[in-house]
């Protein structure tokens, strides 16, 4: 896949985008893991920002980011896995952290898997303090400043 063919934009809330970024979501996070889709979430996510990266009509890859006061949290990052190391999560990320700093974000936060802990690290993010248990895996938080 050619970066010139990949889109990277915001979704609206319930959009067809929106639902495609949800399937997404459960086949890439959630299933392997033996989790169930909870419907519940979807109404919890009308005011967080939906970002995705299109090739064509389709969403191949996703993120949330949750705004509060000058701190985002970037959660839900997947990338469908025949798109998987050809840049399309390090578009998502530049663009979040455009947008962010555009709404006046001080910092972009984040729980990663440790499996995806070198990937933020070539992006400049920091861990932050001891890992911890989430969703029955490891994880570490980690931070990025968008000041100088």
């Amino acid at each position: 896949m050619s970066n010139k063919h990949l889109v990277v934009e915001i979704a609206t809330w319930g959009s067809v985008s929106y639902v495609q970024s949800l399937a997404l979501r459960f086949e890439v996070l959630r299933k392997p893991l033996g989790l169930v889709f909870d419907p519940s979430i979807f109404l919890q996510e009308n005011l967080d920002v939906h970002l995705i990266a299109k090739h064509g009509d389709w969403v191949v890859g996703c993120m949330i980011l949750t705004p509060k006061e000058q701190l985002f949290k970037m959660r839900q990052v997947a990338v469908d896995p025949r798109f998987q190391r050809q840049g399309v999560g390090s578009k998502m990320v530049e663009y979040a952290e455009q947008y962010a700093a555009m709404q006046q974000g001080s910092a972009i936060v984040l729980h990663a898997r440790d499996s995806a802990i070198p990937f933020y690290h070539a992006l400049g993010y920091s861990t932050v303090g001891e890992g911890f248990e989430e969703v029955g895996i490891p994880h570490h938080a980690m931070q990025k400043s968008l000041v100088e």
